[in-house]
């Protein structure tokens, strides 16, 4: 009771980094607030019964105090359609001055100027800073990257982070792990970031799916080395893909029997896990 729904990083006075508490929801998705001089872009909205709408207001009602303004356009965008990146879209249409970017390639498309789905990168201007918008389906088939010019940082969502990279596409996932590669070519990457932290900083560990509590976990971000490092395990699977541990991320193709596989150890993982809790209650 004592972690707060939200924890808020400052990455600069221009850019913002929010996280679910596992406590809210076991997913700990992480959102984005990228500031430009017009408009403000959130990348998700959250997980369960996600109340970022709470969240994301008090840290724009804070930067517009900062920079003497009265109102500014918020655009809300995803890094792919599931559910633990979506939930909080219902509140978010009720705010005003918002725009969210439809939950279809097509509307998604249209919106960054993505002329060929999934080969050309579109992009949006904020107002003195540009985000690119890179197709990368695999994980999920609105999956895409945000490349910010201003800080060098490349989101990849849920296609690259210090976790399980799950690949419902495989064919499709390899090729988009090579467009990565090619488009950051030549570009500075200070950081690559993702939606979520499944590792711990032990190498080759990952806590249990389902996790509400992860102590001692792997650093959020990850490097262009680790790009090339999946992009090189991807190509030697060829078309026989195969789960692969790694030092900071597992490649995970999923099926059906996957998911049901995992959906049982979330299940474990949650009931032995609360249960633990409930003992440091009564043991106080």
């Amino acid at each position: 009771m004592e972690v707060p729904d939200w924890q808020v990083h400052e990455y600069n006075p221009d850019l913002y980094i929010l996280r679910e508490s596992g406590c809210t929801h076991y997913e700990k998705p992480f959102l984005y607030l990228f500031f430009g001089s017009e408009r403000v872009l959130l990348e998700d909205t959250g997980s369960g019964d996600s109340e970022a709408t709470a969240v994301v207001q008090e840290v724009i009602g804070k930067w517009l105090r900062r920079n003497h303004q009265s109102s500014i356009p918020l655009v809300v965008a995803h890094s792919h359609s599931h559910d633990d990146h979506t939930a909080g879209d219902p509140r978010f249409r009720k705010l005003p001055n918002t725009t969210i970017v439809p939950l279809t390639v097509t509307g998604t498309q249209e919106f960054f100027g993505i002329k060929n789905w999934p080969e050309d990168a579109g992009q949006i201007d904020l107002g003195g800073r540009v985000l690119d918008v890179i197709p990368i389906p695999g994980h999920d088939k609105l999956s895409v990257a945000f490349y910010d010019r201003q800080t060098g940082i490349l989101h990849a969502g849920d296609s690259l982070y210090p976790g399980r990279l799950y690949i419902s596409d495989f064919a499709e996932f390899r090729k988009s792990t090579q467009r990565l590669v090619d488009f950051t070519r030549g570009k500075v990457v200070t950081h690559i970031v993702g939606c979520h932290i499944e590792q711990t900083r032990t190498p080759y560990s990952d806590y249990p799916i389902g996790s509400m509590y992860q102590p001692d976990e792997h650093s959020l971000e990850l490097s262009r080395a680790h790009l090339l490092e999946l992009n090189e395990a991807l190509e030697e699977m060829k078309e026989h893909p195969v789960r692969l541990v790694m030092r900071d991320f597992t490649i995970w193709p999923a099926d059906d029997e996957a998911w049901k596989s995992l959906d049982l150890t979330r299940k474990e993982t949650q009931e032995q896990q609360l249960r633990h809790m409930w003992n440091q209650t009564e043991s106080r």
